[in-house]
């Protein structure tokens, strides 16, 4: 008569692969395996292998242009990587004691452990293609990119070190719009950095600034669309109102591929798209071609 004793309860909760290859299951354990290793396309959905993908510098196989932060930003932009930080000026936190049933302090410590970061300006010095530039990069990852004091003054800071230095300003923006738990102090920054603008080109210095996913909001409104050259990225949503609220409002549909990158080159307001990879290429000539062929020094 067959034997009909149920299996062990250690046998049947072992799986095939620990009965083939005893302690298997402890070398490729999930917490050995990174959780981050494949990137969802959010296009194809197709997994897309982490390494391969930083390596494309974020740009999937479909052609999407995915967000990236500062610091990779500004690799990616410097020649070899290599770029001299500048510091981004100290602000006041919380002025308004703002709380939205979490307060802003709260919020503010949150995002920085999440992002490394201060805020969402980033600052840098060095070559694009030989030419000697500033580089300020707005970091969506830090709370949207949202316009606050501290980026009003780190975009004042580095008009003023490129004024210093002599040397073109380039601004990669990337934000909702205003942050508004700073309220009224948040949009005095559209007037601001304007000023700054007006600043540079008091001083002869050009300011191109590269439009990236997404430029909405007060960024917009005020030094996203005040350069001398305005360069974007494939794809990049760029506006003031996003397309669904301006969808509601007009209760009309709007055409394919409004506010993207494509259609405002096609309107004029962006004068040229140019893939992530490119960009340090021809931000270099462009810069050179302003500042009268002047390159760094050999």
């Amino acid at each position: 008569m067959a034997d009909k004793t149920p299996p062990k309860p250690q046998e049947k909760r072992g799986g095939w692969l620990s009965r083939f290859a005893p302690g298997v299951r402890k070398i490729v354990s999930r917490r050995d395996t990174p959780d981050n290793l494949w990137v969802k396309d959010p296009d194809s959905g197709e997994m897309l292998y982490r390494p391969d993908l930083e390596a494309a510098l974020w740009v999937t196989p479909s052609g999407r242009h995915m967000r990236i932060d500062a610091p990779t930003r500004l690799r990616a932009t410097f020649d070899d990587g290599d770029y001299e930080p500048i510091e981004t000026p100290e602000v006041p936190e919380d002025p308004l004691k703002f709380s939205d049933g979490k307060s802003y302090k709260d919020r503010l410590a949150a995002a920085r452990k999440a992002a490394g970061r201060k805020d969402t300006m980033a600052i840098g010095f060095g070559t694009l293609d030989g030419t000697e530039a500033v580089v300020i990069v707005q970091d969506f990852t830090f709370m949207g990119g949202s316009l606050g004091m501290a980026a009003g003054e780190a975009f004042i800071a580095a008009a003023r070190a490129a004024i210093g230095r002599g040397v073109p300003l380039v601004c990669f923006t990337a934000a909702g719009g205003a942050r508004m738990q700073e309220g009224a102090l948040s949009l005095m920054q559209m007037a601001r950095t304007t000023l700054a603008i007006q600043e540079l080109k008091a001083a002869q210095l050009p300011f191109v600034v590269v439009l990236t996913d997404p430029t909405t909001g007060g960024v917009t409104a005020s030094y996203a669309m005040l350069g001398d050259v305005h360069l974007a990225e494939p794809g990049a949503l760029i506006g003031f109102a996003g397309p669904r609220v301006i969808e509601a409002t007009i209760r009309e549909k709007l055409p394919p591929g409004f506010q993207r990158a494509e259609y405002l080159q096609e309107k004029g307001m962006v004068d040229r798209v140019v893939a992530r990879a490119d960009l340090p290429v021809v931000l270099g000539r462009i810069l050179s071609m302003l500042m009268g062929g002047k390159r760094r020094a050999a």
